[in-house]
């Protein structure tokens, strides 16, 4: 996906969950919404060079938002989890996923499930429907470049774990596809020493037959692109 016309600036601190303090190139401070609920660990450091959209929204209180960081190490993230709907979607629309290829209708946040969720994407055609949750991954654990998900404890991702899997027992395809937005990701895991009851749901499903899969995403302040499908491993090493 294309991204709008992005601001640089340096980060001060991100403290509130929904807020950070920056620094723009012309040593103006402002404060900016952050759009990532979770820990953002690595992702956040002080001192790192980030991009922020501009909102024309007279009725926004923080008129810009932080969409990326490029850590001490060179690595660029994607903070703004929401945006990875929309890069998977259009990697599935122009062919990028070959997993996913050959349905004839994409549909976003469609009801679903007893526990009244809604699913990220659903692909229909006629090789039936297939239920597709999307996960943003930007937690760098290691030098090896093992990602993992989540980054913190998340009752959430446990009950998509579970809605994926009701639908596969109903005879559909399930897939759990993790949108990898860290560039110095390689390889992806359940994040079982941060959410152990996680890792034992992500497993399950891989034995009930939820397919998942991981894609990486090429990362520039211009544009995101899902460029390369990556080894998915049942555990945390």
């Amino acid at each position: 996906m294309d991204l709008p016309v992005l601001i640089e600036a340096t980060l001060v601190k991100r403290y509130k969950r929904f807020l950070a303090d920056v620094e723009l190139d012309s040593g103006e401070p402002i404060t900016v919404h952050c759009p990532n609920t979770g820990a953002m660990t690595g992702c956040a450091d002080a001192g790192s060079r980030v991009w922020l959209s501009t909102s024309n929204n007279p009725k926004r209180k923080y008129r810009h938002s932080w969409e990326l960081a490029r850590n001490a190490e060179g690595q660029m993230i994607c903070i703004h989890s929401a945006r990875a709907n929309e890069i998977v979607r259009e990697a599935i629309e122009i062919g990028v996923v070959d997993a996913l290829k050959g349905y004839q209708n994409l549909r976003q946040e469609v009801p679903y499930g007893d526990e009244k969720s809604r699913i990220d994407l659903l692909l229909e055609g006629e090789k039936g429907c297939c239920y597709v949750e999307v996960k943003s991954v930007t937690l760098l654990i290691d030098d090896a470049g093992q990602g993992v998900f989540p980054d913190a404890v998340s009752d959430r991702g446990r009950k998509h774990l579970r809605e994926l899997m009701a639908m596969k027992a109903l005879g559909h395809r399930a897939v759990l596809l993790f949108c990898v937005l860290h560039s110095g990701i390689k390889w992806v895991a359940p994040a079982d020493l941060i959410d152990p009851k996680y890792g034992d749901t992500f497993r399950q499903a891989l034995a009930e037959g939820v397919e998942i899969l991981a894609y990486k995403a090429v990362i520039t302040p211009a544009r995101i692109r899902l460029c390369e499908q990556l080894e998915v491993r049942a555990q945390q090493q």
